[in-house]
């Protein structure tokens, strides 16, 4: 049982910058935050899971199960990640491509104590045993001394190098292509790794620069002792409350404009592009079919079709699926049932994942996978890990991975070209700070 000590906040986003700060000295925390986006469907501006009671970490296999398992004995407050991978104990799929993070297919903590804020309200939610700690935690956290002036340090700068090179980019492109023209698949998602060896990063300041650039409705901090995730996704993957879950994914990608009249031209090509809108519509399709195995009959619906949302570096079509399950469904199996996300695998999915993991050069890991939290009662609410970056400290490897969905209408340069786009923001910050 947890204790709630509720309180009211002068100036909210001081105090959240405030208990960044102090969250620096957890060995173990997960931040999610929504960085104002305003969402029906969002429960918080922001969360801190700070510290672990309780921990499970393993690799693909029996994960799910041993998920579940944890989750029967620990029904509490749960914050984590799942990985790619896992992919590989649904199906019979494998993966064999270079590892330089390693990474934990599946990672979670049970926080020894978590800080919910939203709008002007914070709420410390902490175990009977710690309880007595809220007061002086927020009068340790209110005394933090913002600086106004980030630290800089000369360091050499990064080599950011890409695995796949152009040239072998554009001949897997081709491969691809044979596939669609054969009717294997109607679509992938062709994924490449950027990386950097022998990077001594700085991970709170590496997320701070990456989220005054992106603002994502979705971004995460990480750590998990030398593990780090660096999140601005844009993109939820599943949610569930009560009965109701939910499926957002996006397909669609436009460059911001230059000026308004630009912009706005961009937005409506992206509209109007019956091949971002045919790439949506497919994936659309698929979280239909994954959601109808265990919603109730005739309760699943698209709400929202190619709906266009804009962000600071990029448009995007966004769907939303709804589907409503029995209050008895166990809330992993319905993760099971949908898992990996379409819009990071293709259709057919299973033969989709397989050609993927033929014609890219790493394991994609945490990337492609999804970051969230489940409560008490089994809701849950997850992001999809992308535009985001991913640090092993002890390896001192960076890797920021980006991709797109590659349709029989895809062209090989434009598709390459969004690959840059969607990695500008991390190359930028990463560039910036090293």
């Amino acid at each position: 049982m947890r204790k709630s000590y509720q309180f009211t906040v002068s100036d909210p986003a001081k105090f959240k910058q405030q208990l960044f700060m102090w969250s620096r000295s957890f060995e173990q925390l997960v931040i999610l935050d929504s960085n104002a986006h305003l969402s029906a469907h969002s429960a918080f501006d922001t969360a801190f899971a700070l510290g672990a009671r309780a921990a499970i970490k393993c690799q693909a296999g029996e994960a799910f199960a041993a998920l579940q398992a944890f989750r029967a004995s620990h029904p509490d407050w749960m914050f984590g990640y799942l990985g790619y991978d896992l992919k590989n104990e649904l199906e019979d799929l494998d993966s064999q491509n270079h590892d330089g993070l390693r990474f934990p297919d599946l990672h979670f903590v049970v926080p020894e104590k978590l800080i919910i804020l939203k709008e002007d309200s914070c709420t410390f939610w902490y175990p009977q045993e710690l309880a007595d700690q809220a007061s002086s935690d927020k009068e340790t956290i209110e005394a933090i001394v913002l600086s106004l002036q980030t630290e800089k340090v000369d360091k050499e700068p990064l080599k950011i190098r890409l695995r796949t090179t152009k040239d072998t980019y554009f001949e897997r492109f081709a491969k691809i292509q044979g596939h669609l023209q054969r009717g294997d698949i109607y679509e992938t998602n062709f994924c490449q790794e950027f990386f950097a060896t022998a990077a001594a990063l700085d991970p709170w300041q590496l997320y701070q620069q990456l989220n005054r650039v992106a603002e994502a409705p979705f971004s995460t901090f990480v750590r998990f002792n030398e593990h780090f995730i660096i999140s601005s996704s844009p993109e939820r993957y599943l949610q569930r409350k009560g009965t109701v879950v939910i499926s957002q994914p996006i397909k669609g990608t436009a460059k911001r404009g230059s000026d308004p009249k630009t912009d706005e031209l961009h937005k409506q090509r992206l509209q109007a592009d019956p091949k971002e809108r045919s790439e949506n519509i497919m994936i659309t399709d698929l979280v239909r079919n994954d959601l109808s195995q265990l919603a109730v009959p005739g309760s699943v619906q698209v709400t929202a079709l190619c709906e266009l949302h804009s962000f600071k570096q990029v448009h995007q079509l966004i769907s939303t699926v709804q589907a409503e399950v029995l209050a008895e469904t166990d809330s992993v199996d319905i993760i099971k049932a949908t898992f990996p996300m379409g819009s990071m695998t293709g259709a057919p999915k299973v033969a989709a994942m397989q050609i993927a993991e033929e014609v890219e050069d790493f394991k994609r890991g945490v990337y492609s996978g999804a970051i969230g939290y489940f409560t008490p009662e089994g809701d849950f609410d997850f992001n999809v890990v992308i535009r985001s970056i991913l640090y092993n400290a002890a390896r001192n490897y960076v890797s920021f991975p980006v991709g797109g969905a590659i349709t029989a209408a895809a062209n090989a340069q434009d598709e390459y070209e969004e690959c840059l786009l969607k990695a500008k923001a991390m190359r930028q910050v990463l560039e910036g700070i090293s």
